[in-house]
């Protein structure tokens, strides 16, 4: 299934009101048709927002990144998927992914595992205890991942070619840390631009400040997904 490259392009909604949230939707009109709702703004009312959004026909990536007691994770991903979002985040360990595919049922929901945080280096990996690398923790959560029969992983655009060769091509691969030239990195540690993210083998792009952050938001995001197409169709 060829994906169109305005539905590749993922918008971090990462404003801390449903009021900021809606202005930056209609100041993006039909420039973006899929919109990330994480832990901020889904605390300040983004849930009922979602609902909204996908009522309008935008695509919606609930970024919960799940973790908790299997039960606890299982009834939850039931309730996204009865909302009618397109995807979900879960951090990749075994027991939580398996509990998300279960709450997802049949539904069209897909399930994304976190592998390792865009953020996160490998001195924030050891200094939580983890001492293999980077890539052979995300390689490692990649394959527990496709054992567990989640729908696609989010991982560093760094990783991406070296976990498409653990995954195959049946599991979307999501990717954040989208900085274009000439943007700031901020608080990201793995990073790629969109073209080179693209031809790396990522899916869908999620992208946050560069966009929101942008003098003028829909020109942003229209310059980011001609970069989409120009990579996809090389």
């Amino acid at each position: 299934m060829i994906v169109p490259a305005r539905e590749r392009l993922i918008v971090a909604l990462d404003v801390p009101s449903v009021a900021e949230a809606e202005h930056l939707v209609e100041t993006l009109a039909e420039s973006a048709v899929f919109y990330k709702i994480g832990l901020e703004l889904a605390i300040a009312g983004g849930i009922d927002f979602a609902g909204e959004l996908i009522a309008a026909g935008y695509q919606v990536f609930l970024d919960l990144k799940l973790h908790d007691i299997a039960n606890t994770v299982e009834r939850a991903t039931r309730k996204a998927a009865e909302l009618g979002v397109s995807f979900l985040t879960v951090h990749a360990y075994p027991q939580t992914m398996r509990a998300a595919v279960a709450g997802r049922g049949d539904s069209e929901l897909k399930i994304l595992g976190v592998s390792v945080l865009t953020s996160w280096d490998q001195s924030d990996l050891a200094a939580a205890g983890v001492e293999a690398s980077v890539a052979a923790t995300v390689a490692r959560r990649a394959a527990q991942a496709k054992e567990a029969g989640v729908d696609g992983l989010v991982c560093s655009a760094e990783e991406v070619a070296a976990v498409r060769a653990v995954v195959g091509r049946d599991m979307a691969l999501v990717t954040p840390g989208i900085r274009p030239t000439g943007s700031a990195v901020g608080d990201q540690k793995r990073v790629m631009g969109p073209g080179a993210a693209i031809r790396a083998g990522a899916d869908f792009l999620v992208v946050g400040r560069p966009i929101i952050a942008a003098p003028d938001p829909k020109r942003a995001a229209d310059l980011i997904v001609g970069e989409i197409a120009a990579a996809a169709a090389i």
